[in-house]
């Protein structure tokens, strides 16, 4: 597995595995357009995950890279090859970047509340359940409610130590 920034030609992919309808349902998608314009912004990040072929398999959208009170938000993570350990590798490469490289004090992100195997990722990383945006998102002609998970620097710096 390699980790890296994204670049431009990695945002039809990008596009393409947020478009797949299961993942759809939990991460939304933008046109390529929007995700270009976002890859360009400085506030923001995009990582990939390749495979041994090359081939991107997962992504992360990072958004607050400029905020003032060092709030970083995990806006989308997709893995597209799910339940062979990516998600939690990729999630801790994501983690150690906010915090060791981008000196962040806090990571954070919203989950559906129904998606009950991406809360249970989230709590064993080590993020706090901080409180619910209800009916906060409309899709598919229903409200979703969200839930807003959290990391600290120090909570991270802890678990690390621990381990």
């Amino acid at each position: 597995m390699i980790f890296r920034n994204a670049v431009d030609r990695d945002i039809s992919r990008i596009a393409d595995l947020e478009r797949t309808p299961e993942f759809r349902a939990f991460v939304g998608s933008w046109s390529e357009e929007e995700h270009l314009k976002t890859l360009n912004d400085p506030d923001a990040a995009y990582l990939v995950l390749e495979d041994e072929t090359g081939q991107v398999i997962g992504f992360a959208l990072l958004r607050g890279l400029r905020a003032e009170h060092n709030s970083l938000e995990l806006k989308r993570i997709v893995i597209g090859v799910p339940n062979q350990g990516f998600g939690k590798k990729f999630l801790e490469v994501i983690v150690a970047k906010a915090f060791d490289e981008y000196g962040m004090h806090r990571v954070w992100l919203d989950v559906f509340e129904t998606n009950a195997r991406a809360r249970h990722v989230y709590r064993a990383f080590g993020f706090h359940e901080d409180g619910v945006l209800r009916e906060a998102v409309y899709r598919d002609g229903n409200y979703h409610s969200l839930v807003l998970m959290s990391l600290l620097d120090r909570e991270y710096r802890q678990a690390r130590e621990s381990h």
